[in-house]
């Protein structure tokens, strides 16, 4: 009986110089960058049949976290996905530990579409759009909202449909009557701790410091907004809309490490202003707490970027929250969180995708976005990286265009490679190459099950 059509052009998607089932890993190497726009660590792994697999480890995280995971795949099929995945989970965690996870399970991805020829999206289910919405963060450090909304109206101007900006701490503390702090506590939210290497011992006393400032969870940091820390701060959101308009969402981050009860005070002042939503306002163990906030408030509550996979969510889902916001780079990667949006769904929460790295990070959540129907808006925090489109090559440039990133009908990511002479201008402070070898961690081992 002669094959359909649909099965000839199926076959003919096959790489010809892939055969699937042969397919191994056999080396896993790393580029560590920064300025796309934190720090972040590129990864390829290698196979015996010459194609490449890119992921990404998040921002903030160290390569480390993927590295130590390369023995436990060596000579393994990287279309054995879920199995792979099943057996490196455990040495994932929230927020920043799960980069390495993540990062490893991507570039499965990315292999096993470009094995049979088929792009990401298409695995996962296929189609919900055609362009993904992308929503551009941008970091309100002027003084004045004014000012602020004139920065946004420009991202408008570039054809962003969907904006957000931080509103809190960050914007008052300097100002004398804004915020209640004992003693020396707010110097330690105005020093940041350093994303990279520490050079010298004072550099890495000074980062630990910081760290260890601003790891203090919200309920416990004693800061609070006074009635003129709230006026202000209301202030800027009102210049903000005043240069914007009301036609274009506007969602709000980096409150701060205050209080549930501030949190309340603030949602409840600033949603005459119709924000897309109210972000982190507190840390998202508190499950209890976001419900008391999401019933205080109508603006919508969000949370989720620093949360490791799909169950780590499900407390949340419960609390009635509106929007979650998870971060496939801390998810565990892809699949996780394509779970991830369909089981919010199934609770009516929406979903929108957070994102602060390169193109392979954006593509990656791009494909799942395509994939996933309660699926927002995209994070991007890269607009003003003029070197950012550069890193790859294979995807259209730029790669948001208009707001909109489209998803080519490529097999895997859809990018064929890293530009190394882009990333080799911008490496991490102390980082003397690109794709070194890591034989060293080849014969890492141990008994890893955790059970007896």
């Amino acid at each position: 009986m002669p094959k359909t059509g649909g099965a000839d052009e199926a076959l003919n998607r096959v790489n010809a110089n892939s055969k699937p089932s042969d397919l191994r890993i056999t080396d896993m190497r790393v580029a560590e960058i920064v300025g796309a726009p934190f720090t972040s660590a590129l990864i390829k792994i290698y196979t015996n049949q010459g194609i490449v697999g890119l992921g990404e480890v998040r921002d903030g995280a160290s390569a480390t976290y993927a590295l130590m995971l390369k023995s436990r795949l060596l000579g393994e099929n990287p279309c054995d996905i879920d199995r792979l995945f099943r057996r490196i989970k455990q040495f994932g965690g929230h927020g920043r530990q799960g980069g390495g996870v993540s990062a490893v399970e991507i570039a499965l991805w990315d292999l096993a579409g470009k094995a049979y020829g088929v792009p990401i999206y298409q695995m996962l289910g296929g189609r919900f759009r055609d362009k993904v919405r992308v929503y551009c963060d941008t970091d309100a450090d002027k003084p004045s909202g004014t000012e602020t909304g004139k920065r946004l109206k420009q991202r408008m101007e570039l054809g962003f449909t969907f904006l957000k900006m931080d509103l809190g701490l960050a914007q008052i503390s300097h100002i004398p009557g804004a915020v209640v702090a004992p003693a020396g506590v707010l110097d330690g939210f105005r020093t940041h701790a350093s994303r990279g290497r520490a050079r010298t011992l004072d550099e890495r006393r000074a980062r630990n410091a910081a760290y260890d400032a601003q790891n203090v969870p919200h309920p416990f940091t004693g800061l609070h907004f006074t009635e003129k820390g709230i006026d202000l701060l209301d202030q800027y959101i009102h210049e903000v809309r005043e240069v914007i308009g009301y036609e274009v969402p506007l969602a709000i981050d980096h409150v701060g490490h205050i209080s549930l009860q501030d949190g309340i005070r603030l949602a409840r002042r600033i949603e005459k202003y119709a924000p897309a939503w109210l972000e982190d306002v507190i840390p998202w163990q508190y499950t209890e707490q976001y419900r008391q906030l999401q019933q205080a408030t109508s603006v919508p509550i969000c949370t989720g970027e620093d949360i490791y996979l799909k169950e780590g969510f499900e407390p949340l889902l419960n609390s009635g929250i509106s929007v979650i916001h998870p971060d496939l780079l801390t998810t565990g990667g892809i699949l996780e969180t394509k779970k991830i949006g369909d089981a919010a769904q199934d609770h009516g929460v929406a979903m929108a995708i957070h994102m602060a790295e390169s193109p392979i990070a954006a593509m990656a959540a791009a494909h799942v976005a395509t994939a996933t129907e309660n699926f927002m808006a995209l994070e991007y925090h890269s607009a003003d990286v003029d070197w950012w489109d550069d890193i790859v090559t294979g995807v259209p440039k730029p790669l948001v265009k208009e707001g909109f990133i489209t998803v080519l009908d490529k097999p895997g990511l859809g990018i064929d490679d890293v530009v190394d002479e882009v990333i080799s201008l911008h490496l991490q402070p102390g980082v003397t190459g690109i794709w070194q070898s890591t034989e060293h961690w080849d014969n890492e081992y141990s008994w890893d099950r955790t059970w007896s």
